[in-house]
């Protein structure tokens, strides 16, 4: 099932009221202190699908309620930060959400619009202002102390190389150059901030939490941690490890993309009875690597996508009744988000 599949699930179950359940799941989520990353990870899968389909009023209303979320989601906030300035202000201006990179990447796509709201952040990155400055002002040139450090090691020090000869013509020229060399420095640092991502054992505490609820023999406990790890409810979990075959619980430990030795230890552990000869093991092998992690992560999708085609189904009313009023309509839905929200 595609994300497509899954709006037109959420639209028809709302009578096509998306634009409704669109604001009642963020506010639901902003009455929670403090969100855990699956109910994140739900309002994400819940909203993006609809995020074409509601209106600039819905969109703004959505921005400003974020911009004073503590936890907001990354993804839908990145989204709503590409939209015109009078939906993003609010978030560009507030949004713990949003990092100097995004906030670099943003002004480098949409300009000074996008640049004198980020300027009105608090604490901005001193090298980001300079930018923004130099947006503003082609010919405004800066020098600055070549050993002095730039604030939170973002950039190193701007030596501005505008000597006496130079021009009034040729300013603005060097202020743009100065203004390229920046943002090539940070974004260079801003990648090799985010090269440990990339690191092959950044799973491995994934894989051990997995490996030894496995190993206890406690069904229960492993179920938890695939919970965790795959971002899904539990009884969804405790269902992809009920069925008489691993086939399920092959395609979940492919979307963590674990080798396939590891895979095969977690497999073995939970499925003890289904390889009482090497050949079975073979079997699973190459059942492993013939399967395709995107085929794998989009199973992933799928189970995620029924899980939230029963969060809109338990918002939407239960009695449809056309003598109902819209606003008994917008409480059951509201409250429907909610309780999903805490599960």
């Amino acid at each position: 099932m595609s994300s497509s599949d899954f709006r037109q699930i959420a639209v028809r179950t709302e009578s096509g009221k998306a634009e409704r359940l669109f604001r009642a799941a963020v506010s639901a989520f902003c009455s929670l202190t403090r969100p855990s990353r699956r109910e994140i990870g739900q309002l994400e899968d819940l909203t993006l699908p609809l995020f074409d389909n509601v209106s600039v009023e819905s969109r703004r209303y959505v921005a400003a309620a974020l911009s004073e979320c503590e936890y907001a989601p990354a993804a839908l906030v990145r989204r709503l930060c590409e939209e015109p300035v009078d939906i993003a202000a609010p978030l560009l201006i507030r949004s713990r959400a949003v990092s100097d990179i995004d906030l670099i990447a943003l002004i480098g796509r949409h300009g000074l619009p996008h640049a004198r709201a980020i300027a009105r952040r608090k604490d901005l990155n001193p090298t980001i202002a300079d930018l923004i400055r130099v947006l503003e002002r082609p010919t405004l040139v800066r020098v600055r102390d070549p050993d002095a450090n730039a604030t939170n090691q973002i950039a190193p020090a701007i030596t501005e190389a505008a000597s006496g000869s130079a021009t009034r013509e040729q300013l603005p020229g060097i202020a743009a150059e100065n203004a390229r060399r920046r943002l090539r420095s940070m974004m260079r640092i801003g990648d090799e901030a985010a090269a440990p991502k990339s690191d092959p054992f950044t799973g491995t505490d994934t894989y051990m939490k997995l490996r030894e609820t496995a190993l206890t023999g406690n069904a229960a406990f492993f179920q938890t941690a695939l919970a965790d790890a795959l971002d899904i409810d539990f009884s969804t979990a405790r269902s992809l490890t009920a069925n008489q075959n691993y086939a399920s619980l092959l395609a979940a430990l492919r979307s963590l993309d674990l080798s396939e030795d590891r895979a095969f230890l977690i497999t073995v552990a939970v499925y003890p009875s289904q390889f009482p000869h090497p050949q079975a093991i073979r079997t699973f092998l190459d059942r492993y690597r013939l399967l395709h992690r995107d085929a794998a992560v989009d199973k992933v999708r799928l189970w995620k996508a029924e899980i939230l085609s029963k969060v809109v189904r338990e918002a939407a009313p239960a009695n449809n009744d056309s003598r109902k009023s819209s606003n008994n309509d917008d409480e059951a839905a509201l409250s429907g988000l909610r309780a999903s929200l805490r599960k």
